[in-house]
């Protein structure tokens, strides 16, 4: 089936010539019709699936039939990183239909977001956090909302952000459409679904979530002490060009990054300490080739799109069976090849096994020729959790210690110690979710 034969707008099926789309993934042939009928949708399908276009094509298509200069569309979306690429995927698809389009996120100042609810961009792609800071000023009232699309829902759920979605729903008008779309349907959100959806067409390609079949995955076990340089050796050994690393917090994602360019691996990181600068800086740089490695919590695992990614590593094994179908993901999108090697230790087996139950298949096992795994342990990545917080303690009675005797010098000296009312007040910070 080619894209003309989904009765699209002439100006959408040049966006859609112009990216190079040839024919409609299957996500896509399924879910356009029912959007373009004017349906409810809820949709299930493999991460890299093509589904952002199976949602954008049908509003944009409805879009153009509408006055312009006021915000009709709605996405929610869990990250930044996400609401960054839905709005490049849109601009792509919108190139020649002059419907305008708006990020609006935390990390970054609110007066050119305040813009676009001012001057009714048509399409409005939103984190929930931001957009309830948003809502407390009468500019952001979306009373010509119409399309309502959730994306990521499950992801939205498992970052806490189900409370937040409820409170955006009582803030908009009831949508005359709304796209549904989850890669996986835990409890909480198929209540959701109940509340919202009217009569949807529901479009599921797959019994239960699971990567691209394109994907090679393999693992790669390997004491704990030994990953770091495990890694190391695989980049500089294999034809691995570009790789998206996972870590489970975001300390060890700092101090692998540092790792790898000590060893001569050109590195980056992107997670939630990061500025939105920084992470936009290193996701850009990622996607141009300036590094060989991006290293990322799960923050990252939905929302980076990176045209021919060829390679994740598990670092850390996720605990969460969708975890590592979401991280895996990140390659063999759009019908392409990839591979995905996870690096477990023997503390990680449990980890794995609970992942090989949710596959339904054993994932191989390889060992890299040449590497000596009884070698001597490397210097731990990350400082144990117990000896950290201990550090952080003794830290604090020194820091006590030290004004304890500074008073008490002060004092020997006859110098008064100033009463709290005559210290200087400080002028106090405005709680601010929109960092999410």
């Amino acid at each position: 089936m080619a894209f003309a034969a989904l009765k699209l707008h002439p100006s959408l099926l040049r966006g859609i010539e112009d990216l190079g789309f040839v024919r409609p993934t299957p996500i896509q042939a399924e879910a356009i019709p029912h959007g373009l009928a004017g349906r409810d949708l809820l949709a299930s399908a493999a991460t890299g699936s093509g589904k952002t276009a199976a949602f954008l094509l049908p509003i944009l298509h409805q879009l153009l039939d509408r006055p312009r200069g006021t915000t009709r569309a709605l996405v929610l979306a869990p990250t930044r990183e996400l609401a960054l690429q839905i709005v490049d995927d849109l601009k792509g698809l919108a190139r020649h239909t002059g419907l305008r389009t708006a990020a609006v996120h935390g990390g970054v100042g609110m007066g050119p977001q305040e813009k676009a609810f001012r001057t009714g961009v048509e399409v409005l792609v939103a984190t929930p956090g931001r957009l309830l800071d948003h809502f407390q000023y009468s500019y952001a009232a979306l009373a010509g909302l119409e399309y309502l699309v959730l994306d990521e829902a499950d992801r939205m759920l498992d970052m806490g952000f189900l409370p937040d979605i409820r409170r955006v729903l009582k803030h908009i008008p009831k949508p005359r459409q709304t796209f549904f779309f989850s890669a996986t349907m835990p409890a909480p959100i198929e209540a959701l679904t109940r509340e919202i959806l009217r009569t949807p067409a529901k479009v599921a390609l797959q019994a239960k979530a699971a990567p691209a079949e394109r994907v090679v995955q393999a693992v790669y076990p390997v004491p704990t002490s030994l990953k770091g340089e495990l890694l190391i050796q695989l980049l500089k050994s294999s034809h691995m060009d570009e790789a998206l690393v996972f870590t489970r917090t975001k300390h060890r994602a700092d101090r692998l990054a540092k790792l790898l360019n000590k060893a001569g691996i050109t590195a980056d990181r992107l997670h939630g300490n990061r500025s939105q600068a920084q992470r936009t800086r290193a996701l850009d740089g990622f996607k141009r080739g300036e590094f060989q490695v991006l290293v990322a919590t799960d923050i990252a695992a939905r929302g980076i799109d990176v045209e021919a990614l060829g390679h994740v590593v598990n670092f850390d094994v996720p605990a969460v069976p969708d975890d590592y179908i979401h991280r895996v993901g990140r390659t063999a999108r759009a019908d392409m090849a990839g591979e995905a090697f996870t690096l477990v230790a023997p503390e990680d087996e449990a980890d794995l096994t609970r992942i090989e139950r949710a596959l339904g298949a054993k994932i191989p096992r390889v060992r890299l020729e040449g590497f000596v795994y009884t070698a001597a342990p490397a210097a731990p990545l990350e400082q144990p959790r117990g000896e950290r917080i201990a550090a952080i303690r003794a830290k604090k009675a020194e820091d006590r210690a030290r004004g304890a005797a500074k008073a008490a010098k002060k004092a020997a000296a006859g110098t008064p110690t100033p009463s709290p009312s005559a210290r200087p007040r400080r002028r106090p910070f405005g709680r601010m979710r929109g960092g999410r």
